[in-house]
Parts: C-alpha cells; sequence; structure tokens
C-alpha cells in the first residue's frame, strides 16, 4: 500500500505491504528508504505522535519502530529532539570524481558569452518586484504562444527606438533565444515548400546544423570584405549577420543591402545578435527596416544580459505571424510569461538602455585594451569596432592548431576560425577572442596571458 507523508513540510513517498504486522512493515519501508538512498542522512521524520496519525496507525506501533531503527543504526533518536536519519546509514553513492581543474583553461577568452558577473542583479530585482506587484491574477495561467502583449509592445517600441526596426506588437513572436527561433523558422518554411537555407561562409556551425536538423538543406554563400556575395545568392533564404558578421566581424555593404532587399525572391533572416554594441562610426541599423515583408528579423538577450534568459524574438513579415504562432504552440516551447512580463519591466522602466549604456562603455574600453596589448605582435585584427569578439588573422607559417595548443599550454581558451567554415580546406588561418567573457578581476591577467601566449606562437 502506497502511503504519503507531508509533516513538517517535507513530502515523503512509502511503500507498506497489505497484511502482517503493521511495525514491521514501517521499519521494512523506512529501512529500504534510508538503504536506496531516498531518505538522506540527516533528514528529520515526523514525530511519533503526528506520523501514527498520518498512517493511521497506534503511536505504539511507530514508537516501536523507531526504536528498531534506532538500534540497528539507521536512525537517531534523543528526548526532546526530533528523529533523524543516521549519518553512516544509507546507500553509499560513489560520487563522481571532479572534473581536473589543470585540463581547464584559466583564462577564457572564447566568444559569445558577455561579462556574466556583470548582470544587473538589482535592477532586475526591482523590475521583478514592480511586474508581480503589477500582475493580474489571470497571469499564471496558460500564456500565449505568441508571446505576452505587455511585453510584445514594449519590444516595437525599444527596437524601433534603438535598431531601427518596423515592429508592430502583432508582427512579434517571443521565442526562447535565437536557436530556438531558428529552429521554428526552419520547420515553418520547410512545411512551407521551402527546402534550402544559405548560410554566410564562415558563420556559426551551431546554427547551421539547427536549421540541418529540421530537414533543411544548408548551402554556402561565400563573404568577402563587404560581406555576402549577395550576387551569387541562389537559394530562397538567407541567413544573415548583416550589422555584424560573426566570425569576420563585417557589416554587409549597403550596395548588398540595397541588392538583397530588391530580390523579391529570397527571405532574408537577420540575426541582429550584437546590434547594441557599436564602438566607433555611424551605427549599422537594421536590414529589416528596409524590407518588412521580406526580412525576419531575430534578437535576443544573450548578449546584452545572458544566455541563461533564454529570451529572444521574431519580428516577422505579415505571411509569417500565424504559421510561427501556430509552431510556437503546437510545438510546446512557449516563453515563460512571467519572465516575460519582468522584462518588459526592465524594459520600460528605462533599465535596460542604462544597463546597455554601461555594458557598451565598459566593451569598447576592453576591445581597446586587447588591441594595445597585441602590438608588436604579428596577428591582424578584422572587423568593424563592435560586438563583444575580435578575429585574429595568423601570420604566414603558424596554423590554428600551433597557436591554439601555444594558448592551450598558458591555459588561456579562443576559438578556431576553422570551425566556422563549410570546408575548411585550403582557408586562411585565425582565432576568435571573445573579450566579453573574462570577469572583471580577471580581465587585466588574462590580456597578459593572452598577449605572452600570441608573443609565444607567433616566435
Amino acid at each position: 500500500m502506497a502511503i504519503n507523508w507531508s509533516s513538517l513540510g517535507v513530502d515523503f513517498h512509502l511503500e507498506l505491504p497489505e497484511g502482517g504486522a503493521r511495525g514491521a512493515a514501517l521499519a521494512e519501508a523506512v529501512r529500504s528508504a534510508v538503504r536506496d538512498g531516498r531518505l538522506a542522512a540527516g533528514t528529520v521524520l515526523p514525530s511519533t505522535r503526528v506520523l501514527a496519525a498520518e498512517l493511521g496507525l497506534a503511536r505504539g506501533t511507530v514508537t516501536t519502530a523507531y526504536r528498531q531503527l534506532s538500534a540497528e543504526g539507521y536512525l537517531v533518536t534523543a528526548q526532546g529532539a526530533p528523529t533523524k536519519v543516521a549519518a553512516v546509514a544509507g546507500k553509499q553513492v560513489r560520487a563522481e570524481p571532479a572534473p581536473e581543474r589543470h585540463g581547464r583553461p584559466r583564462w577564457n577568452f572564447q566568444p559569445g558569452l558577455p561579462e556574466l558577473s556583470e548582470f544587473p542583479r538589482q535592477q532586475w530585482l526591482a523590475a521583478s518586484r514592480a511586474a508581480l506587484a503589477a500582475m493580474p491574477a489571470s497571469e499564471p495561467g496558460f500564456p500565449d504562444p505568441q508571446g505576452h502583449p505587455v511585453l510584445r509592445a514594449a519590444l516595437a517600441a525599444y527596437l524601433g527606438r534603438a535598431r531601427g526596426v518596423l515592429a508592430e506588437p502583432e508582427r512579434i513572436v517571443i521565442c526562447g533565444g535565437y536557436s530556438h527561433a531558428l529552429a521554428v523558422l526552419a520547420t515553418v518554411l520547410r512545411a512551407r515548400g521551402i527546402g534550402e537555407f544559405a548560410f554566410e561562409d564562415p558563420s556559426l556551425r551551431r546554427y547551421r546544423d539547427i536549421a540541418a536538423r529540421q530537414g533543411v538543406r544548408v548551402v554556402p554563400l561565400p563573404m568577402d570584405e563587404h560581406g555576402a556575395r549577395v550576387s551569387e545568392l541562389d537559394s530562397p533564404v538567407l541567413v544573415t549577420g548583416a550589422a555584424h558578421h560573426y566570425p569576420l566581424g563585417v557589416p554587409l555593404h549597403p550596395a548588398r543591402r540595397g541588392e538583397l532587399v530588391a530580390r523579391a525572391d529570397v527571405l532574408a533572416i537577420e540575426d541582429d545578435y550584437d546590434g547594441e554594441f557599436r564602438y566607433a562610426g555611424p551605427k549599422v541599423g537594421a536590414l529589416q527596416a528596409l524590407a518588412p515583408e521580406r526580412v525576419v528579423y531575430a534578437g535576443t538577450v544573450s548578449k546584452t544580459l545572458g544566455p541563461g534568459l533564454r529570451l529572444g524574438w521574431l519580428v516577422l513579415p505579415s505571411e509569417l505571424v500565424e504559421p510561427v504562432r501556430e509552431e510556437m504552440y503546437y510545438g510546446g516551447q512557449v516563453t515563460n510569461a512571467i519572465d516575460q512580463l519582468i522584462f518588459a519591466e526592465f524594459l520600460e522602466s528605462g533599465r535596460y538602455d542604462s544597463h546597455i549604456r554601461r555594458a557598451r562603455a565598459m566593451y569598447k574600453a576592453r576591445r581597446a585594451r586587447v588591441l594595445a596589448a597585441l602590438e608588436g605582435i604579428p596577428v591582424v585584427p578584422q572587423g568593424i569596432p563592435a560586438g563583444i569578439h575580435l578575429l585574429l588573422m595568423l601570420p604566414p607559417g603558424l596554423s590554428e592548431a600551433e597557436c591554439l595548443g601555444v594558448l592551450h599550454g598558458h591555459s588561456v581558451a579562443a576559438e578556431s576560425l576553422q570551425r566556422s567554415w563549410f570546408s575548411a580546406q585550403g582557408r586562411p588561418q585565425g582565432i576568435v577572442i571573445g573579450y566579453g567573457a573574462p570577469a572583471k578581476h580577471a580581465f587585466g591577467p588574462g590580456i597578459e596571458a593572452l598577449r605572452t601566449a600570441l608573443a609565444t606562437a607567433c616566435r
């Protein structure tokens, strides 16, 4: 017979066999739970009076069972103190060994992460309190698969102001980050008969794999110093980092922007992953504003706040709104409504803008420190002053494998450019460093380690 107890605020499930001596059955049930590890050492058990009432047993029966278990070393009992599971009792679980610390680089310059210790905790807490205080009682119910109307309205205002996006709330869908957005788009477009996506070459392999897993054929579109070679595009969909390409760091040239949006036979998916971070020259606005019915705009908070929030958005051509909304609904991956309300408050209160300004100043300074540290080392930085990554082209005769090996020997982590090509054969050699990831206290020493390692490799 399955019995649950919930005394002292703890829920626990016991299996008591039918018939037989009830005290012996209770003792064996507790004994088994301790041996199996379901009752951990130090767990406080209900008093004999409470447990007897919950299980419908005589108090003396429970007292006898507790005494027997105490004598066997399973429980610890003391006058005036609660009964607990003994520290030496229970299943002896062999813990998995911790990862070897010496195998993990000390200085993390992997691209893709912001400075996570700079997450605005107090401001987010204030937004959480304000959002929860104003939240109607109905909000914890089933969320709108398109996203909460409050957040969609706040995003429409923010994106229009900060990124030049033409974004009515009705055309916005909230999703769980860019990976989720891309998977949903690939699924929807595949169902509409679009079976091929072009990705810029190079580009992040993970995103190409996500599209391919949805049944889409993925093909490369070559790049040069002006961005994607739009004239060579022969696919119905292009996935592009038009404002700041990863990893090359170049924007799509204005002439090619015009050429792309003039193509009535092409849908562009614009990944505006770090559009808020520009450090010099005119800001590069969103491609979407040039052709809202032929460009899908995708944005997230992964680089501004942190990827762990899993918050992103799509601004869609009108004909894709309902199909994407349906895929969100039937896919069962609707984003948490309360988190959406908190982020909406964060936007509307101006806290997000304040955080972006602070982060922009920090990353601008970090980029300058990296470039200053690289002076005199024969690597060639590429890309416009933007974002939180930097591509370093290596001198002739130095391979990525050799360079990364030296960096690893100095406990410095970076990324290989080769991983981003469709085919790495015959490609130029380079490494990608992310200057967002190191914590504030580690950035200075990390830069010194990076400089030393690169100087050693180039020798």
